[in-house]
């Protein structure tokens, strides 16, 4: 019997409605085969662990993704995978840290949740919870099928660092614009083994050392001198530069003064671009071959939420600057497509 251990740390799958007020409140996850009898069919062992209090998701932060990350290290060895019922807002968020704090992962860890409370008649909350279930306890010839941090949203199994919530209002939350998906459910669940990573079989090593001192200058224009200084002046160690197309800015001097003097300060800066879809390609365009001669990083195709999980994680690891830009253009967990490698 295959056992999976749930964390519930909140969001809204786990509401119904208080029959007294009329508001929504987390039900009680220890009884969860109570409130899903569905789970009984699937014939595995579940524990849970329940948050509590439970959060919203937008009150997310390094120390609860740490948590989790020990949750996981913890328990590595009691159980064959793992679903961590999560808020969607920030989701994509969590899923990217937890594949850069897991290091040498060979079991699934499966984030998924909801649009409309489990209680609710339309909910798509039954049908995600009981096929994360189901991928994370997949296996092919005694292995997980799976042995990644990843995303189950509305019948797609996206890797969690290529993961982007873009769509507030439908049950298809969730895309992956630069990644292929990792498997569909439909009839069958149908898995693309060659976009799966492989299972490593060294020993899992928790690293749970964030430093969150980063800014983000999202580019427009008309964008300020005062506007662009008041983060490349800032007190921050990192920058992310949200640039337009494939990585490009304004050449106004006094734009790339900003940021080469913040360079000079030992900032690190890495270019990513506002569009969802496509990559970062320094020096393609004379609008961004200086940012490429000073130094700037190439984000390539990181998602903003990769970017920011991989910048706070780098940093934590207490490297030279040198080795810590070296990391930050390499996919270490999967989570960019080098075009230069």
């Amino acid at each position: 019997m295959n056992k999976i251990l749930i964390i519930y740390t909140g969001g809204t799958i786990g509401m119904i409605n208080d029959p007294d007020n009329g508001m929504l409140v987390p039900f009680n996850f220890e009884q969860i085969k109570e409130n899903v009898p569905e789970l009984n069919r699937l014939n595995y062992h579940l524990d849970v662990h329940s948050f509590n209090p439970v959060l919203d998701s937008s009150n997310m932060d390094p120390e609860i993704w740490k948590t989790l990350a020990e949750l996981v290290y913890k328990n590595y060895d009691l159980y064959d995978g793992f679903v961590i019922l999560h808020g969607s807002d920030t989701m994509a968020f969590t899923a990217s840290a937890l594949s850069f704090m897991l290091e040498n992962l060979s079991k699934p860890v499966v984030l998924t949740g909801s649009q409309l409370p489990i209680g609710e008649i339309r909910t798509d909350a039954k049908e995600n919870l009981i096929t994360a279930l189901e991928i994370a306890a997949t296996k092919e010839d005694g292995k997980a099928l799976v042995p990644e941090v990843c995303i189950y949203f509305d019948s797609q199994l996206f890797r969690g660092n290529r993961s982007i919530k873009y769509n507030s209002e439908k049950f298809e939350a969730f895309r992956s614009p630069n990644y292929p998906i990792l498997a569909e459910a439909g009839v069958h669940l149908q898995f693309y083994k060659n976009y799966i990573l492989e299972a490593h079989e060294k020993e899992l090593i928790l690293r749970t050392n964030f430093n969150s001192n980063i800014g983000v200058l999202k580019l427009y224009p008309g964008i300020t001198p005062q506007a662009v200084q008041a983060i490349t002046d800032s007190k921050v160690d990192a920058i992310i530069l949200e640039t337009f197309g494939s990585g490009n800015t304004t050449t106004a001097q006094w734009f790339l003064d900003s940021l080469r003097q913040a360079i000079l300060n030992g900032k690190i800066i890495i270019d990513i671009s506002q569009c969802k879809k496509g990559s970062v390609q320094l020096g393609r365009y004379e609008t961004s071959r200086e940012l490429q001669k000073m130094g700037i990083l190439s984000g390539y195709d990181l998602t903003f939420e990769a970017t920011v999980t991989k910048l706070m994680f780098v940093m934590g690891l207490g490297l030279p600057v040198t080795e810590s830009r070296v990391l930050m253009e390499e996919s270490i967990r999967g989570e960019l497509t080098n075009e230069m490698a």
